[in-house]
Protein backbone atom coordinates (compact mmCIF):
# COMPACT_ATOMS: atom_id res chain seq x y z
CA UNK A 1 0.00 0.00 0.00
CA UNK A 2 1.20 3.47 -0.39
CA UNK A 3 2.98 6.17 2.19
CA UNK A 4 -0.77 7.82 2.67
CA UNK A 5 -3.41 9.28 1.11
CA UNK A 6 -3.75 13.12 0.99
CA UNK A 7 -6.83 14.29 2.09
CA UNK A 8 -7.46 18.21 0.82
CA UNK A 9 -10.70 19.81 2.52
CA UNK A 10 -13.48 20.57 4.75
CA UNK A 11 -13.07 19.99 8.99
CA UNK A 12 -15.79 21.80 10.12
CA UNK A 13 -18.04 21.29 13.02
CA UNK A 14 -21.42 19.76 12.73
CA UNK A 15 -24.14 20.91 14.94
CA UNK A 16 -26.63 18.19 15.25
CA UNK A 17 -30.06 17.96 16.20
CA UNK A 18 -30.37 15.88 19.24
CA UNK A 19 -33.05 14.25 17.73
CA UNK A 20 -34.56 12.97 14.64
CA UNK A 21 -35.95 15.38 12.71
CA UNK A 22 -37.69 16.03 9.00
CA UNK A 23 -36.58 19.71 8.81
CA UNK A 24 -34.02 21.79 11.00
CA UNK A 25 -37.50 23.50 11.80
CA UNK A 26 -38.34 20.67 13.92
CA UNK A 27 -35.00 20.79 15.94
CA UNK A 28 -34.90 21.89 19.70
CA UNK A 29 -31.26 21.43 20.76
CA UNK A 30 -27.95 20.64 19.30
CA UNK A 31 -24.83 18.62 19.86
CA UNK A 32 -21.58 19.20 18.45
CA UNK A 33 -19.51 16.56 16.90
CA UNK A 34 -16.09 17.46 14.33
CA UNK A 35 -17.47 16.91 10.67
CA UNK A 36 -16.96 17.48 7.31
CA UNK A 37 -16.62 15.14 4.55
CA UNK A 38 -13.43 15.31 3.68
CA UNK A 39 -12.23 14.76 7.44
CA UNK A 40 -14.56 11.91 7.98
CA UNK A 41 -13.08 9.98 4.83
CA UNK A 42 -10.00 10.57 6.53
CA UNK A 43 -11.27 9.71 9.97
CA UNK A 44 -12.47 6.16 8.86
CA UNK A 45 -9.01 5.75 6.78
CA UNK A 46 -7.31 6.04 9.96
CA UNK A 47 -9.77 3.54 11.75
CA UNK A 48 -8.63 1.31 8.72
CA UNK A 49 -4.95 1.80 9.68
CA UNK A 50 -4.43 3.20 6.19
CA UNK A 51 -2.15 6.22 6.66
CA UNK A 52 -3.28 9.64 5.90
CA UNK A 53 -2.41 13.06 5.78
CA UNK A 54 -5.26 15.83 5.85
CA UNK A 55 -4.90 19.32 4.89
CA UNK A 56 -7.75 21.89 5.66
CA UNK A 57 -8.12 25.06 7.60
CA UNK A 58 -9.73 25.69 10.87
CA UNK A 59 -10.17 29.38 12.51
CA UNK A 60 -8.02 30.65 15.19
CA UNK A 61 -11.13 29.78 18.02
CA UNK A 62 -12.53 27.52 19.95
CA UNK A 63 -14.41 25.23 17.71
CA UNK A 64 -11.06 25.15 15.81
CA UNK A 65 -9.00 24.23 19.16
CA UNK A 66 -11.95 21.28 19.85
CA UNK A 67 -11.37 19.88 16.10
CA UNK A 68 -7.74 20.41 16.33
CA UNK A 69 -7.68 18.45 19.91
CA UNK A 70 -9.85 15.93 18.29
CA UNK A 71 -7.69 14.75 15.58
CA UNK A 72 -4.27 13.88 18.12
CA UNK A 73 -6.73 12.66 20.41
CA UNK A 74 -7.73 9.86 17.44
CA UNK A 75 -3.77 9.86 16.54
CA UNK A 76 -4.41 11.79 13.09
CA UNK A 77 -1.43 14.15 11.94
CA UNK A 78 -2.42 17.54 12.78
CA UNK A 79 0.32 19.62 11.12
CA UNK A 80 -1.36 20.00 7.59
CA UNK A 81 -4.12 21.96 9.42
CA UNK A 82 -3.92 25.55 8.82
CA UNK A 83 -4.91 27.72 12.02
CA UNK A 84 -5.81 30.79 10.21
CA UNK A 85 -6.36 34.55 12.14
CA UNK A 86 -9.63 36.37 11.84
CA UNK A 87 -11.73 33.42 10.50
CA UNK A 88 -14.37 31.82 12.47
CA UNK A 89 -14.20 27.35 12.25
CA UNK A 90 -17.17 26.60 9.90
CA UNK A 91 -19.89 24.97 11.26
CA UNK A 92 -23.03 23.05 9.69
CA UNK A 93 -25.74 22.59 11.53
CA UNK A 94 -27.40 19.22 10.48
CA UNK A 95 -30.86 17.40 10.85
CA UNK A 96 -30.02 14.15 12.60
CA UNK A 97 -32.29 11.64 10.18
CA UNK A 98 -32.13 7.86 8.82
CA UNK A 99 -31.75 9.67 5.33
CA UNK A 100 -30.47 12.46 3.62
CA UNK A 101 -29.93 15.14 6.43
CA UNK A 102 -31.27 18.79 5.96
CA UNK A 103 -28.52 21.48 6.86
CA UNK A 104 -27.70 24.79 7.25
CA UNK A 105 -23.90 25.85 6.40
CA UNK A 106 -21.89 28.79 8.10
CA UNK A 107 -18.62 28.67 6.22
CA UNK A 108 -15.32 30.60 6.67
CA UNK A 109 -12.08 29.54 7.43
CA UNK A 110 -12.66 26.09 5.64
CA UNK A 111 -11.92 27.58 2.17
CA UNK A 112 -8.97 29.16 3.37
CA UNK A 113 -6.65 26.10 2.21
CA UNK A 114 -3.13 27.25 1.03
CA UNK A 115 -1.30 25.95 -2.07
CA UNK A 116 -0.14 22.22 -1.35
CA UNK A 117 3.35 21.78 -1.12
CA UNK A 118 5.43 19.36 -3.87
CA UNK A 119 6.70 17.54 -0.97
CA UNK A 120 3.46 16.18 0.36
CA UNK A 121 2.27 15.44 -3.05
CA UNK A 122 4.96 13.31 -4.47
CA UNK A 123 5.11 10.62 -1.86
CA UNK A 124 1.13 10.08 -1.89
CA UNK A 125 -0.72 7.14 -3.05
CA UNK A 126 -3.63 9.36 -3.89
CA UNK A 127 -5.28 12.45 -3.55
CA UNK A 128 -9.11 12.96 -2.41
CA UNK A 129 -11.40 15.97 -2.11
CA UNK A 130 -14.94 16.73 -2.03
CA UNK A 131 -17.15 19.38 -3.94
CA UNK A 132 -18.04 21.22 -0.98
CA UNK A 133 -14.27 21.67 -0.63
CA UNK A 134 -13.70 23.01 -4.24
CA UNK A 135 -16.63 25.48 -3.84
CA UNK A 136 -14.88 28.22 -3.13
CA UNK A 137 -12.29 30.01 -3.40
CA UNK A 138 -9.10 30.31 -2.65
CA UNK A 139 -9.17 26.39 -1.80
CA UNK A 140 -10.47 25.68 -5.49
CA UNK A 141 -7.46 27.02 -7.08
CA UNK A 142 -4.92 25.74 -4.26
CA UNK A 143 -6.75 22.07 -4.67
CA UNK A 144 -6.97 21.71 -8.52
CA UNK A 145 -3.20 22.91 -8.66
CA UNK A 146 -2.42 19.98 -6.12
CA UNK A 147 -4.52 17.34 -8.79
CA UNK A 148 -2.72 18.75 -11.56
CA UNK A 149 0.56 17.88 -10.42
CA UNK A 150 -0.61 14.55 -9.15
CA UNK A 151 -1.97 13.38 -11.80
CA UNK A 152 1.11 14.62 -14.04
CA UNK A 153 3.16 11.94 -11.58
CA UNK A 154 0.64 9.27 -12.33
CA UNK A 155 -1.16 9.76 -8.97
CA UNK A 156 -4.70 9.10 -9.04
CA UNK A 157 -6.91 11.57 -7.62
CA UNK A 158 -10.25 11.03 -6.16
CA UNK A 159 -13.56 13.12 -6.12
CA UNK A 160 -16.77 13.03 -3.74
CA UNK A 161 -19.00 15.46 -5.99
CA UNK A 162 -21.05 15.94 -2.56
CA UNK A 163 -22.24 18.86 -4.48
CA UNK A 164 -25.33 21.33 -2.84
CA UNK A 165 -27.01 24.23 -4.32
CA UNK A 166 -26.19 25.78 -0.71
CA UNK A 167 -22.67 25.32 -0.90
CA UNK A 168 -22.52 26.58 -4.76
CA UNK A 169 -23.96 29.96 -5.12
CA UNK A 170 -23.07 30.08 -8.68
CA UNK A 171 -23.45 26.43 -10.50
CA UNK A 172 -21.49 27.46 -13.48
CA UNK A 173 -18.83 27.37 -11.43
CA UNK A 174 -19.63 24.07 -10.55
CA UNK A 175 -19.94 22.64 -13.24
CA UNK A 176 -16.54 24.62 -14.65
CA UNK A 177 -14.76 22.63 -11.90
CA UNK A 178 -16.34 19.36 -12.72
CA UNK A 179 -15.04 19.52 -16.21
CA UNK A 180 -11.49 20.71 -14.98
CA UNK A 181 -11.79 17.51 -12.79
CA UNK A 182 -12.63 15.27 -15.80
CA UNK A 183 -9.41 16.19 -17.57
CA UNK A 184 -7.28 14.33 -14.61
CA UNK A 185 -9.33 11.24 -15.29
CA UNK A 186 -10.48 10.71 -11.65
CA UNK A 187 -12.14 8.19 -9.53
CA UNK A 188 -15.89 10.10 -9.03
CA UNK A 189 -18.53 9.40 -6.29
CA UNK A 190 -22.07 10.87 -6.60
CA UNK A 191 -25.11 9.67 -4.44
CA UNK A 192 -28.57 9.63 -6.03
CA UNK A 193 -29.13 12.97 -4.67
CA UNK A 194 -26.07 14.62 -5.32
CA UNK A 195 -26.89 14.19 -9.05
CA UNK A 196 -30.59 15.62 -8.62
CA UNK A 197 -28.98 18.59 -6.72
CA UNK A 198 -26.32 18.96 -9.47
CA UNK A 199 -29.14 18.48 -12.48
CA UNK A 200 -31.40 20.58 -10.48
CA UNK A 201 -34.28 18.13 -11.60
CA UNK A 202 -35.85 14.48 -9.73
CA UNK A 203 -33.84 11.67 -11.98
CA UNK A 204 -34.57 8.04 -11.50
CA UNK A 205 -31.64 5.54 -11.30
CA UNK A 206 -31.06 4.77 -14.91
CA UNK A 207 -31.89 8.41 -15.63
CA UNK A 208 -28.99 9.33 -13.35
CA UNK A 209 -26.34 6.53 -14.77
CA UNK A 210 -27.32 8.31 -18.34
CA UNK A 211 -25.97 11.51 -17.02
CA UNK A 212 -22.77 10.04 -15.27
CA UNK A 213 -21.88 8.23 -18.94
CA UNK A 214 -21.48 11.40 -20.39
CA UNK A 215 -18.69 12.36 -17.58
CA UNK A 216 -15.43 10.93 -18.13
CA UNK A 217 -13.57 9.11 -15.30
CA UNK A 218 -11.33 5.92 -14.79
CA UNK A 219 -14.14 4.95 -12.19
CA UNK A 220 -17.52 5.90 -11.27
CA UNK A 221 -19.90 5.28 -8.37
CA UNK A 222 -22.99 6.12 -7.92
CA UNK A 223 -24.72 5.26 -4.76
CA UNK A 224 -28.42 5.12 -3.77
CA UNK A 225 -28.64 4.30 -0.29
CA UNK A 226 -30.29 1.47 0.31
CA UNK A 227 -31.15 0.36 -3.50
CA UNK A 228 -27.76 -0.23 -3.89
CA UNK A 229 -24.94 1.12 -5.18
CA UNK A 230 -24.03 1.30 -9.55
CA UNK A 231 -20.49 1.71 -10.54
CA UNK A 232 -18.38 1.34 -13.73
CA UNK A 233 -15.19 2.03 -15.03
CA UNK A 234 -14.63 3.54 -18.71
CA UNK A 235 -15.87 2.35 -21.25
CA UNK A 236 -17.15 -0.75 -19.26
CA UNK A 237 -20.81 -1.35 -18.53
CA UNK A 238 -22.37 -0.29 -15.37
CA UNK A 239 -22.59 -3.52 -12.95
CA UNK A 240 -24.73 -3.44 -9.62
CA UNK A 241 -24.32 -4.00 -6.11
CA UNK A 242 -27.47 -4.47 -3.42
CA UNK A 243 -26.95 -2.58 -0.37
CA UNK A 244 -27.05 -4.62 3.03
CA UNK A 245 -30.31 -4.63 4.71
CA UNK A 246 -30.23 -2.84 8.46
CA UNK A 247 -32.75 -3.31 10.41
CA UNK A 248 -32.15 -0.13 12.65
CA UNK A 249 -30.27 2.63 11.70
CA UNK A 250 -28.34 4.28 14.24
CA UNK A 251 -27.74 7.24 11.74
CA UNK A 252 -27.07 8.01 7.86
CA UNK A 253 -25.05 10.90 8.34
CA UNK A 254 -21.42 10.42 7.22
CA UNK A 255 -22.45 6.69 5.32
CA UNK A 256 -21.04 8.10 2.11
CA UNK A 257 -17.88 9.04 3.49
CA UNK A 258 -17.52 5.72 5.05
CA UNK A 259 -18.59 4.16 2.24
CA UNK A 260 -15.36 5.95 -0.61
CA UNK A 261 -13.66 5.35 2.45
CA UNK A 262 -14.12 1.76 1.80
CA UNK A 263 -13.80 1.53 -1.78
CA UNK A 264 -10.85 4.06 -1.55
CA UNK A 265 -9.03 1.09 0.75
CA UNK A 266 -9.51 -1.90 -1.47
CA UNK A 267 -8.74 0.11 -4.46
CA UNK A 268 -5.18 1.09 -2.89
CA UNK A 269 -4.84 -2.80 -2.09
CA UNK A 270 -5.15 -3.32 -6.05
CA UNK A 271 -8.92 -5.33 -5.61
CA UNK A 272 -11.44 -5.34 -8.75
CA UNK A 273 -13.94 -2.95 -8.67
CA UNK A 274 -16.61 -5.51 -7.31
CA UNK A 275 -14.51 -6.25 -4.07
CA UNK A 276 -14.07 -1.82 -3.90
CA UNK A 277 -17.90 -2.02 -3.76
CA UNK A 278 -18.48 -4.76 -1.18
CA UNK A 279 -15.64 -3.45 0.68
CA UNK A 280 -17.68 0.07 0.61
CA UNK A 281 -20.91 -1.38 1.55
CA UNK A 282 -19.53 -3.21 4.30
CA UNK A 283 -18.15 0.03 5.92
CA UNK A 284 -20.87 1.93 5.18
CA UNK A 285 -22.97 -0.37 7.29
CA UNK A 286 -21.06 -0.18 10.28
CA UNK A 287 -21.23 3.27 9.98
CA UNK A 288 -25.06 3.09 9.80
CA UNK A 289 -25.18 0.61 12.83
CA UNK A 290 -23.47 2.92 15.09
CA UNK A 291 -20.13 0.84 14.91
CA UNK A 292 -17.86 3.17 13.28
Amino acid sequence: MPSYVLVIGELLIDAISCEYVDHLGQAASLSLHPGGSAANFCRFLHTYQVPTRLVAAVGQDGLGRQLLDHLRTIGLDTSHVATVAQHATTLIVVGRTKGTPDFIPYRDADAQIAPIADDLIAPAGLLHTSAFALSQQPARDAILQAFDRAAQQGIPVSVDWNYSEKIWTKPAEARHTLEKLQMLNPLLKFSLDDVNRMKGESLNIEQAKAYLSTLQSSVTCLTCGGDGVWYKATQEDWQFRPAQVITDIKDATGAGDAFWSGFVRAYLGQSSLAVCVEQGIQTASQRLKGLL
